[in-house]
């Protein structure tokens, strides 16, 4: 606990928010006898947290902006992939309280794992210690990405400007095709490839297919540099 409030850089009041933010549910699932509360509760509130910061912020620093091209901005920024870039950089995955089952699944490096539990605590900060500790945190993490995608509107739908790039110079055919499929029927993820005439251009992962295609076509923009 003290080594994951130093990297955060948030000392909590009542450590039980933190406890219950890295706590998965396949733990109390393996654990029944104990009394606990996993972070889905936690996931919920700091998603609603992580939208209204994010939003004000867009909405402040960019005052010229229209209400689509901010829209599009905090999707691009609020998504899991990013979250779970953040988590990454906190080394979140090891902190997890986690079932024996979903460790050996892989849950450690998930990115549906990593980014919900990134906002549940985000959820534990907010309740700790109000918004303005909850808005520090997540801008520490999430401000500079916020500028640099400042503009980026093929973010709100990677497959339809992915698909748009590809076709000024080829009619072959893009094919996304689900790989993998993890995690219990509640909580699935799913593993998709995309191919463009056979020739593979990236992988992605989502709490569905479409969110698992997203992904991919958005690291085929980005590994090949197709911004257009």
């Amino acid at each position: 606990m003290k080594d994951i409030q130093r990297i955060i850089d948030y000392k909590f009041n009542n450590i039980k928010n933190l406890d219950e933010a890295l706590t998965h549910s396949s733990y109390v699932n393996e654990n029944k006898t104990i009394p606990m509360i996993h972070n889905e509760r936690l996931e919920y509130l700091g998603d609603a947290v992580l939208e209204l910061v994010v939003s004000a912020y867009i909405f402040h620093q960019f005052p010229s902006m229209s209400e689509g091209d901010m829209t599009r901005l905090r999707a691009g920024v609020v998504c899991e992939p990013s979250l779970a870039i953040c988590a990454r950089k906190i080394g979140l995955g090891g902190f997890l309280k986690m079932g024996k089952g979903e460790v050996l699944n892989g849950g450690r490096e998930r990115d549906s794992v990593l980014a919900d539990a990134f906002e549940a605590v985000i959820g534990a900060i907010y309740l700790d210690g109000g918004y303005e500790a909850a808005q520090r945190f997540i801008l520490s993490y999430l401000e500079n990405d916020i500028h640099s995608l400042k503009g980026l509107k093929w973010l709100a739908d990677c497959k339809t400007h992915l698909q748009e790039q590809l076709q000024k110079d080829s009619q072959d055919l893009i094919e996304y095709r689900v790989i993998g499929e993890e995690g219990p029927e509640h909580e699935k993820t799913f593993t998709v490839e995309l191919t463009h005439g056979g020739r593979f251009l990236g992988q992605g992962t989502g709490r569905n297919k479409k969110e698992a295609e997203q992904a991919a076509a958005r690291f085929a923009i980005e590994e090949n540099q197709l911004y257009g």
